[in-house]
């Protein structure tokens, strides 16, 4: 399968630079019955099944994004990636007009600062100088927006790039699919019949790294944390026995009970996942998925398009379009079934 496969030309003007006043105002496309439908976010309850699970990623996204400047006076971007386990020492994507050598300092803020200390791979390995180092990150970091969001992130982005439930700080990319949802909304939703339940997934960078190869099955996949708690992994197993229905919210946490799952059933715990999910996969434990509209030539569009077949996506991708739905981060969603479950959880 080809990479050109899922190609689409999107028009610039679709790309959602803000988010609507309101999170629960989204459109939605709704994928489960026979034909397209369209909805607005706050119609989830009437598509509650009885006896459903929600699963949440409640990651919290951090403020990665750190400006600084080099002794020269050169002006540096950093994104951290992820602590590595070692008091201060992170790993993260680094921009400079020059190239970053080890032994370098950025000075970021008054008391603040981050030292080269060399690379794994394409990545830095910084050690972060402060006396609160997360208080540091808090204090001056800035929301890391995807690229595709042409403007600088402002104050409010704090709280919009942000799901309602996030709890785990760690993810440099949001789960986006779960900014929709607001708290009146999750409580309609349970009127209706459906539960929550928590996984974690903290999202990185490598979400917006395009496909460099023209096989996707060539492809290797960037690699996440996640954990599935014990609690979720029994009320799953429970949904599952009584023919109850499991519905992702977002990739990241379809990602998280997939990959829990790869030996075939659904074992709670935590790991590192770098699953590539294409069309051709199995669903172990997914039945639906609730997401926003993705990239073309992306993993993440190529995982939707294993749930419903490449051809009905693109032709729904074809109709938002059309339609003027909002795609991206901030865009709108869509809710849609796995065409087949293999395994059990």
């Amino acid at each position: 399968m080809r990479v050109d496969d899922f190609h689409f030309e999107l028009p610039e003007a679709l790309i959602a630079q803000h988010p609507l006043a309101e999170r629960d105002a989204s459109r939605l496309l709704d994928l489960t019955g026979e034909n397209l439908a369209d909805r607005c976010m706050r119609d989830l309850p009437s598509l509650v099944r009885p006896g459903d699970v929600w699963v949440l990623n409640d990651t919290r996204v951090i403020p990665a994004r750190l400006l600084g400047q080099k002794a020269t006076g050169g002006r540096v971007e950093l994104l951290l990636v992820e602590p590595t386990g070692e008091a201060g020492v992170w790993l993260a994507w680094g921009r400079a007009n020059r190239g970053l050598r080890a032994g370098e300092r950025i000075d970021i803020a008054a008391g603040f600062a981050a030292e080269v200390l060399g690379r794994e791979g394409k990545q830095l390995r910084l050690r972060l100088l402060a006396a609160d180092v997360m208080a540091a990150i808090e204090a001056h970091g800035h929301m890391p927006l995807p690229p595709y969001i042409q403007r600088a992130d402002a104050a409010a982005d704090r709280e919009r790039y942000q799901t309602v439930f996030a709890a785990t700080p760690g993810a440099v990319a949001a789960p986006t699919a779960g900014l929709h949802l607001t708290e009146p909304l999750m409580q309609a939703m349970e009127q209706a019949g459906a539960s929550f339940a928590h996984v974690t997934l903290h999202v990185g960078p490598g979400t917006f790294q395009p496909v460099q190869v023209e096989r996707i099955e060539d492809h290797a996949m960037h690699t996440e944390v996640y954990v599935v708690p014990e609690m979720t992994a029994a009320r799953i197993h429970d949904a599952r026995r009584s023919g109850a229905r499991i519905v992702a919210v977002g990739t990241t946490a379809l990602r998280a009970l997939e990959a829990a799952a790869a030996t075939g059933e659904l074992v709670a715990g935590n790991g590192r996942t770098d699953i590539f999910i294409y069309p051709g996969y199995r669903f172990r434990v997914v039945d639906a998925l609730l997401t926003n509209f993705h990239l073309p030539r992306s993993t993440l569009l190529m995982l939707v398009a294993a749930m419903v077949g490449r051809e009905r996506l693109l032709a729904a991708y074809a109709h938002a379009m059309a339609g003027g739905y909002r795609f991206y981060s901030y865009g709108d969603a869509m809710l849609v079934p796995a065409q087949g479950m293999g395994g059990s959880a």
